[in-house]
């Protein structure tokens, strides 16, 4: 099925089965052009309106792209000999533009500013500095990494476990909708490195069971997310139990008032890297479809996920609830689908990404919480069944697929015109 837009940008050409009616998807979740609130009696901000313009972007073609040259290799940087093995067996050689510039600072143990876009490789870029300046360290637990969500501090303690293959380092992973009981004896072990999320860090650490005052390093990942997801005055009461000698590492996609008052805040004369792309990804052809109403989106949508090119997608829908719904229904009518959204517990999510990881099922379908800092390779197409809150959130869905200079697609449902 092609999408033709006109020389204006406007609308595509987009054949639209009949019928309508029945079931409803998306939890009561408006699907216009970007405009109301949320809906359904769901409480949350206002949607801020997005032109639907913003929603079409011709791709950009690989050839195109001017290829970032690092300064450095991985050899080169000042790491020992095990964990220069562990970089090398990933088949890393030539940093990414984060890596290359962040990694000198981190080393020298200033405070860092990291303005990234999501799937740059900023995880490696801290990472691996930390895991260098540990062997100078005895106290335990001295390295604190906070991340928004439950699925992006998983990956970040699987790649710490990568990396301190064969050094002697331990990571503990705090997050909700995991049984407490089995984190506060991994805590008492006195782990080297303490992975979480700020709900779980914070209860850990009102119960006494969480001690911060040896901690010589506090990283925080995706800073912007965690600010949106109202995350501030937990993260506040956090750091303010750390000692205020320590090394810093702030890692945002954009930098608001609001950050920038934390950065001023948290952080110590600290060096600004910023590897930051453009707004949207050059690489992910962009369009919409347009939909009477749910029912029509459905059938549109279900015509999509027939078609061989539509091999791996990521499909975003605004409530728990309606994402559920779904994907459930995707699944009922051999579409094989799996979803990831906050009534999901953490073994729930882990099962469902790893399903669409390893290609045994072609379609996940995720709320916005769910899926930020996801790193899935090889998403074909990513499809905005609900529009999203803030051109921002679109951003960071749309930034799932063309990953590494490749061609992606993105599809975004808007209100009939």
């Amino acid at each position: 099925m092609a999408f033709q837009q006109n020389s204006r940008g406007g609308r595509p050409n987009q054949g639209r089965p009949q019928g309508g009616g029945g079931r409803s998807f998306g939890g009561g979740s408006r699907s216009g052009g970007g405009g109301g609130r949320r809906g359904g009696g769901n409480r949350g901000p206002a949607k801020k309106y997005i032109h639907p313009s913003k929603f079409i972007n011709q791709a950009v073609a690989k050839a195109d792209e001017i290829l970032y040259e690092s300064k450095h290799t991985f050899a080169d940087f000042p790491f020992g000999a095990q964990l220069h093995h562990n970089v090398a067996s990933k088949g890393y050689t030539n940093p990414s533009a984060i890596q290359d510039q962040a990694i000198p600072h981190i080393i020298d143990g200033r405070d860092v500013i990291g303005l990234a876009n999501t799937g740059t490789g900023k995880t490696a870029a801290f990472l691996l500095p930390i895991i260098e300046r540990q062997s100078g360290i005895t106290l335990r637990p001295s390295v604190l990494i906070m991340a928004p969500t439950r699925e992006l501090a998983q990956q970040i303690d699987e790649e710490f476990r990568v990396f301190a293959r064969g050094l002697d380092l331990y990571s503990t992973l705090v997050v909700g909708g995991v049984n407490i009981d089995r984190q506060i004896r991994d805590l008492k072990r006195r782990p080297h490195v303490i992975i979480g999320t700020p709900g779980r860090l914070k209860d850990l650490m009102r119960r006494n069971v969480l001690q911060l005052k040896n901690m010589t390093t506090l990283v925080l990942d995706e800073a912007d997310r965690m600010l949106d997801m109202g995350f501030l005055p937990d993260i506040r009461e956090i750091v303010n139990e750390m000692p205020r000698e320590r090394q810093t590492l702030f890692f945002s996609a954009t930098i608001t008032p609001e950050i920038q008052a934390l950065v001023n805040t948290f952080l110590n004369d600290p060096v600004t890297v910023s590897v930051r792309t453009s707004e949207t990804s050059e690489h992910v052809e962009q369009d919409v479809i347009e939909a009477r109403d749910k029912m029509h989106k459905v059938e549109l949508l279900e015509e999509l996920l027939k078609q061989a090119a539509y091999d791996k997608v990521l499909i975003f829908g605004e409530t728990k609830f309606g994402v559920q719904r779904l994907s459930d229904h995707l699944d009922n009518i051999g579409i094989p689908s799996v979803a990831i959204h906050g009534n999901k517990n953490q073994s729930q999510r882990q099962r469902a990404l790893k399903q669409f990881k390893d290609n045994r099922v072609k379609v996940l379908v995720a709320t916005d919480v769910a899926a930020r800092g996801l790193d899935i390779p090889n998403v074909s197409h990513v499809i905005n069944f609900d529009t999203p809150q803030t051109y921002e959130d679109y951003t960071h869905r749309i930034g799932r697929t063309g990953r590494g200079g490749a061609r992606g697609h993105a599809h975004t449902f808007i209100e009939q015109r």
